[in-house]
């Protein structure tokens, strides 16, 4: 696995540094992909989170408008029960007077069973009050005028509840008229009230509609955040796959790295070796010093120390001659 280096030359590893700036870029690419996810995951986020804040301040709205609404049904009841007793009390009058008595065994309303309670007792004390109908005859009618008083002793509540008009029985007519005046003013007010949370619906319908959009909306980018970060989250897989093979191409690359660097060092100590002169050489300087002490003298390259003293004399008187001749020649010249 080699390619071309320099002038001719081959670069080792060409393949594989190739493989690797390759996969390098991949990665780094995936990585801008993955962050640009992540970034969209984010923004989508932040916008759910706005809804949601959003809906939590409208439900609040909802909530104060809801308890307004229920406040408006309140008063609807009340009146249309307030209109439905007095109506009640009403016909009771006007069935006692066509003369028509309550059949056996049938419930009349609380009003009716009042009023004529407390006619018949205002009846009995003037009667009792006025006139001498003897001892027994006295006592029956103190007897009924206590067990009618304890009657409506306990109806008195359930009258008073519904704040029903306060009528002079005597004159059945007026009574009439006046309990149909509060008939008809206790109705209005239900209407008027029914008027009210008529008016409040377009404002009930809106709010919810507006909280059913906000839901949709949060429930929307929620659902583009988890779709952003799970594609980020599979580039992310995807780049740790990769980075295994970037790991172990880098690996090889460092171990031939290295291999040739021991190589190289091996190589020029062999070379350094090699080239070593003999007074470099430990080994010469050894053999020198045994012949010395072993002969007393040294021999260079097959002279004797003799030899070469001699040689050193000889070209010793050969450099002077050569040097007279020179300062001749430059006597002549002048």
């Amino acid at each position: 696995m080699r390619g071309k280096f320099g002038d001719g030359e081959e670069k080792p590893d060409s393949d594989l540094h190739e493989r690797l700036h390759a996969m390098e870029t991949k990665v780094r690419r995936m990585r801008e992909i993955r962050n640009s996810f992540n970034d969209q995951a984010r923004v989508s986020a932040d916008k759910r989170n706005s809804v949601q804040s959003q809906y939590k301040e409208h439900k609040e709205k909802i909530d104060l408008l809801l308890a307004e609404v229920k406040v408006i049904r309140s008063e609807i009841k009340l009146f249309k029960e307030k209109r439905n007793a007095i109506q009640s009390q009403l016909r009771d009058l006007i069935t006692q007077i066509k003369g028509r008595r309550t059949e056996h065994g049938e419930k009349r309303s609380a009003t009716a069973e009042y009023a004529q309670l407390k006619q018949e007792v205002d009846a009995l004390e003037k009667k009792f009050e006025t006139s001498s109908v003897g001892i027994k005859k006295e006592k029956e009618m103190v007897e009924n005028i206590k067990r009618f008083s304890r009657r409506l002793e306990e109806l008195e509540p359930e009258v008073v509840k519904f704040e029903l008009v306060s009528v002079d029985l005597s004159d059945l007519d007026s009574a009439i008229k006046t309990l149909k005046a509060e008939a008809d003013s206790a109705h209005k007010s239900m209407i008027e009230a029914v008027g009210r949370a008529n008016a409040k619906s377009p404002e009930v319908d809106e709010v919810f509609a507006h909280r059913d959009f906000l839901k949709s909306e949060g429930d929307r980018f929620h659902i583009e955040f988890l779709e952003f970060r799970e594609k980020a989250n599979e580039i992310h897989s995807k780049i740790d796959e990769l980075m295994i093979d970037v790991n172990k191409a880098k690996g090889e690359l460092n171990m031939a790295k290295a291999e040739r660097k021991s190589w190289m060092v091996d190589h020029n100590k062999a070379i350094a070796k090699v080239m070593k002169t003999g007074a470099q050489s430990e080994e010469v300087a050894e053999s020198l010093t045994k012949q010395l002490l072993e002969t007393g003298s040294l021999t260079f390259g097959g002279l004797s120390s003799e030899d070469l003293l001699s040689s050193g004399s000889s070209s010793k008187s050969s450099k002077k001659k050569n040097m007279r001749r020179i300062n001749m020649n430059a006597s002549r010249k002048r």
